[in-house]
């Protein structure tokens, strides 16, 4: 696989979880200087063969995105344009909505808090809508991004509730646009992204599941957005390098190594999952990591600290923590 060492979507990118904190009124809010530090930490490390994370992915699924205001995410994403821009990495969100006029509004909406790369969900409708709906749908979130001088990734997550596939055909008619700068794949099925690097082997597409990092990059992705990546960053930003260099064994090794918690980001409740390792990770006495989502059982909560503690053991003993 050709690779590159200043094209961003050759890496893996932290979407990153957003800390709260108690208001005087006794409410939670968005807790932006810890949320920018840790963000900054994580852009900090360093992979075994030198490398970093090469975008910093905000307000995603993550980041409490379903729980927050419009303007609590628009300020939460300016700020961490702050960060970004500091490490000199594009800041990526999302995006839903259920009209392509909506969805229009909103990538200009993102890109006047600094976003660079906007993640578009399909329509949020309750009936799939045609493949020409949803090429003009996202060919209008194109126009909406060249006007505001950023780019878009379209986003098939099929297996999340709630959002209709892309259909494989509609893929690579999106992946000629100008302004899709990527494709991000969420899915199990691998062989989607195979399919269209046989006819297309200039497009680009990143993984996002962390389960299958190893397997899309066998079928041609180039990148992928972690969310255990938050948690294992040197693992994470290592399992990349060696799968950008085709050395999969090595991957696989690190692959097999977080398996345990990985698993999570595959699961609907993912970031009342993934925020609670991470959590633990840091001893959070103070509840920065707490949730505006689900709460977890005292069953979910012991099950993922196993998996965080099983996960951590085998990467120290591949020096990987960090």
């Amino acid at each position: 696989m050709k690779t590159t060492n200043t094209d961003w979507r050759f890496s893996v990118m932290p979407a990153v979880f957003t800390w709260l904190k108690e208001s005087e009124s006794g409410s939670f809010e968005i807790d932006f200087d810890t949320t920018k530090k840790y963000a900054a930490e994580i852009l900090k490390v360093q992979g075994k063969g030198g490398s970093r994370m090469g975008g910093l992915v905000g307000s995603g699924t993550l980041g409490e995105n379903s729980y927050l205001s419009v303007d609590q995410r628009l300020s939460l994403l300016e700020a961490l344009s702050d960060v970004a821009k500091e490490y000199g990495v594009p800041l990526i969100s999302g995006a839903a909505a259920e009209t392509k006029e909506e969805i229009a509004k909103i990538v200009k909406q993102l890109a006047s808090v600094g976003v660079d790369t906007v993640m578009v969900m399909p329509p949020k409708t309750k009936e799939a809508p045609s493949d020409e709906y949803m090429y003009e749908y996202y060919a209008l979130c194109a126009t909406a991004a060249k006007e505001a001088n950023i780019t878009i990734m379209p986003y098939n997550n099929p297996d999340a509730a709630g959002y209709h596939a892309l259909s494989t055909e509609l893929l690579k008619k999106l992946a000629a646009l100008p302004e899709v700068t990527a494709l991000k794949i969420s899915t199990s099925d691998v062989s989607i992204i195979e399919t269209i690097m046989l006819e297309n082997k200039d497009a680009k597409i990143l993984a996002g599941v962390d389960t299958v990092t190893v397997h899309a990059g066998l079928a041609g992705a180039c990148g992928g957005i972690t969310g255990v990546g938050c948690i294992f960053p040197k693992a994470s930003v290592t399992m990349q390098e060696y799968v950008n260099k085709g050395e999969w064994a090595e991957a696989n090794k690190i692959s097999q190594a977080m398996n345990s918690i990985s698993y999570l980001d595959a699961q609907p409740l993912l970031m009342e999952y993934l925020k609670c390792a991470f959590g633990i990770h840091h001893d959070d006495k103070d509840g920065g990591l707490r949730t505006f989502g689900n709460k977890l059982t005292q069953q979910q909560i012991d099950d993922v600290r196993a998996r965080y503690l099983l996960a951590r053991e085998r990467l120290k003993a591949l020096d990987l923590l960090g």
